[in-house]
């Protein structure tokens, strides 16, 4: 009970202390918190998370929602702000961009949460055209020259798949998967392809001397005879969608989005980081030289972890290899 009541009187000593701090910086700068961010934060993540912060945190109920609101009422929600915070827009006529902007990107990474949630949850239907154009379309991106002879195959399996008919494989990630996979074979096909390819004959990586000392005899004496571990493909694309969908929904990838899409970030800033990410998975898997599949989760894990530290640095920009997106990070 004790400790409770220190943590309460300390809870509301540390938000009265706080709200008083910014009060004497307000009438000793003239700026209010706002102000202050956009004049003294470079664009980017920093400054658009600093923004977001300030927002949800205000006392006004008015500002804590503006965070929420429709991007076609941003412009009415800039001005409320303005007029809220005593700021004479003449006089500050960047402040109003710079806010603009901010608010574009954080209204527009809770629209894509939405989006991508959309596409999750609508399951794979072999009896939609569509769905099966899409499918089609990804054997033709990553095996040009092997025509599909039918459309429940074994074929299948030599792209990823567990069986016969993909669809059953995705259902973890519904048509988000599929959507994925296929703007990887179709925008980055030569990557796309190279991938593919290496999961179904890896190359063996040599054991340096550091890593030989690290495994015991039994490790030693499987890891001599057996080549490298390969993957299966398509069921590895679907579980780094999970991935990226996972480091979406948390907010991790804010800090990608804020410095590489100027204003808000759509779905296709989402399936160039799953592209990225495809890649570097790739490499990972090679370094790690797991021993068998069944380490699959744990290298994944290590992955997440490493791409989760990455993205802790506010300045950080996953940076997929596209021509679009390249363009958007050097703004």
């Amino acid at each position: 009970f004790a400790r409770m009541f220190v943590q309460v009187c300390l809870y509301f000593y540390c938000k009265c202390l706080w709200r008083c701090l910014k009060f004497v910086v307000r009438k000793l700068t003239g700026q209010c918190e706002l102000q202050r961010i956009c004049y003294n934060t470079k664009p980017g993540a920093a400054r658009t998370m600093k923004i977001e912060a300030s927002l949800k945190g205000s006392k006004s109920k008015r500002l804590q929602t503006s965070v929420n609101v429709h991007p076609d009422a941003i412009e009415k929600t800039i001005d409320d702000i303005m007029e809220l915070k005593r700021i004479n827009p003449d006089i500050n006529p960047q402040l109003g961009v710079s806010l603009q902007a901010c608010l574009l990107q954080i209204v527009g990474y809770r629209n894509l949460i939405a989006e991508v949630e959309k596409l999750r949850r609508e399951p794979y239907d072999s009896e939609n055209p569509q769905h099966e154009e899409m499918l089609l379309k990804l054997w033709k991106c990553l095996k040009p020259n092997s025509p599909l002879k039918a459309r429940i195959s074994k074929q299948w399996c030599e792209i990823g798949f567990q069986g016969d008919d993909p669809k059953t494989d995705f259902r973890g990630m519904g048509l988000l998967g599929l959507y994925n996979l296929v703007y990887f074979a179709e925008w980055d096909t030569e990557v796309a392809q190279q991938v593919l390819t290496d999961s179904l004959h890896p190359k063996y990586r040599e054991v340096t001397k550091k890593e030989l000392s690290q495994l015991s005899k039994a490790e030693w004496e499987k890891k001599k005879f057996d080549k490298a571990i390969g993957y299966s493909f398509a069921i590895v694309g679907i579980n780094i969608t999970d991935l990226a969908y996972n480091l979406l929904v948390s907010g991790a990838l804010k800090t990608h989005f804020y410095n590489v899409a100027p204003e808000a970030p759509t779905l296709t800033h989402f399936q160039q980081t799953f592209c990225y990410l495809m890649h570097e998975f790739h490499k990972f898997w090679i370094d790690e030289d797991p021993l068998d599949i069944m380490e699959f989760n744990r290298v994944r894990e290590k992955f997440y972890k490493r791409i989760l530290r990455q993205l802790q640095n506010p300045e950080m920009a996953l940076c997929p290899h596209f021509a679009a997106s390249e363009s958007l990070i050097n703004m």
